[in-house]
């Protein structure tokens, strides 16, 4: 299979001392297991502009995983990030060898970070959580707990979420619903992209190379055994959320198209019914002018409102099929998922394709 990024490796940057000396205070140096340890564990986690809570989402996470007294590595992936995250990255780096980074060109999109890390990540079982710690890293040991008793997909249920708004629990909770309705796989209500994944699952992602990705989907479109692991989701503890209105749509309907053909068969439903209902109208209006010799569809206004409807519904259809026609596009161009621009920590090392 081509390669679908760009590896450059470079030696470690500069990290700006205000940065710098707070976390060398904060973190003491690590001793590791044998660098030349393949770890038992990943935890992949996607940046984007968390300066103020990598610190402790690292300190959360080695805590939550050092007791279980085996190796274990952190994948971080920097989405393109505005803000000192890569500079903290590299001091975490430098304090402790088994935080590994991967720094995109660009910002190419959360999907697509999860995929990268996974992609790098050489653990027996690699665990998907956002760096913004409302998933809580200390549930990691509970999904292992599972996958020990052989399930090897273990994703987080969202019993309690704290700190979002009413419109945002209302819309999560609809998108959800009708996703699992129409979607041709069984996917889980109010789950996201937090939870473990054995080697077998995270190899079969690996090997789905698509553009418009719905991690959260493919995870259960490739089987295996799978559990849910309840867990009371926290509110953010700072920076701003990156899935405002605009994003949730283009994730819903990347999930919709990656999974469904509801819509476009919506469409063929909707030019179906239209055209009956005209029939319908014809047959009327042909009854109503023998019968009265009244013309009851007479009117400019008439026309109007049936020209303007039926060029409405044409170019919502349009709309769907060009979203799909789309994705297709997007596919054919075979363009890399992502491009590393950097990578720290994997020296000698391929990723997981």
């Amino acid at each position: 299979m081509p390669s679908t990024s760009f590896r450059e490796v470079q030696g470690k940057a500069p990290v700006m001392s205000s940065i710098a000396e707070p976390l060398r205070q904060s973190l003491p140096r690590q001793q590791l297991h044998a660098p030349d340890e393949r770890p038992t564990f990943s935890i992949v986690a996607p940046v984007y502009n968390e300066q103020e809570l990598l610190p402790e989402f690292y300190r959360r996470v080695v805590a939550a995983i050092e007791p279980l007294g085996e190796p274990f590595e952190i994948v971080l992936v920097n989405d393109g990030s505005r803000d000192r995250s890569i500079e903290i990255m590299h001091e975490l780096h430098e304090r402790d060898p088994r935080v590994k980074i991967l720094n995109f060109s660009r910002n190419f999109g959360h999907q697509l970070a999860i995929t990268a890390g996974t992609d790098y990540a050489r653990g027996q079982a690699v665990a998907v959580i956002d760096s913004d710690l409302q998933d809580p890293p200390e549930v990691i040991p509970q999904m292992i707990e599972r996958w020990r008793e052989g399930y090897q997909v273990i994703y987080g249920v969202r019993a309690e979420r704290e700190g979002e708004t009413a419109f945002k629990l209302a819309t999560a909770s609809v998108f959800y619903r009708i996703i699992r309705r129409i979607t041709n796989v069984n996917i889980p209500v109010d789950t996201g992209d937090f939870r473990l994944m054995d080697r077998k699952v995270v190899d079969a992602l690996a090997s789905m190379r698509e553009h418009h990705r719905f991690m959260r989907g493919l995870s259960v479109w490739v089987g295996f055994k799978q559990v849910g692991v309840p867990y009371k989701r926290d509110a953010r503890k700072a920076g701003e959320t990156k899935y405002p209105l605009s994003k949730m749509l283009k994730f819903a309907m990347d999930g919709i198209t990656a999974f469904s053909y509801l819509p476009l068969q919506l469409a063929t439903y909707l030019g179906f019914t239209i055209a009956a209902v005209s029939a319908i109208g014809i047959v009327l209006a042909i009854i109503l002018r023998l019968a009265t010799g009244i013309n009851a569809l007479e009117g400019q206004a008439t026309t109007l409102v049936a020209v303007l409807f039926l060029g409405s519904i044409q170019l919502i259809v349009f709309g769907i099929f060009g979203e799909y026609l789309g994705r297709i596009y997007d596919e054919v161009k075979r363009r890399p998922l992502y491009i590393v621009s950097e990578a720290l920590g994997f020296e000698g090392e391929a990723p997981q394709k």
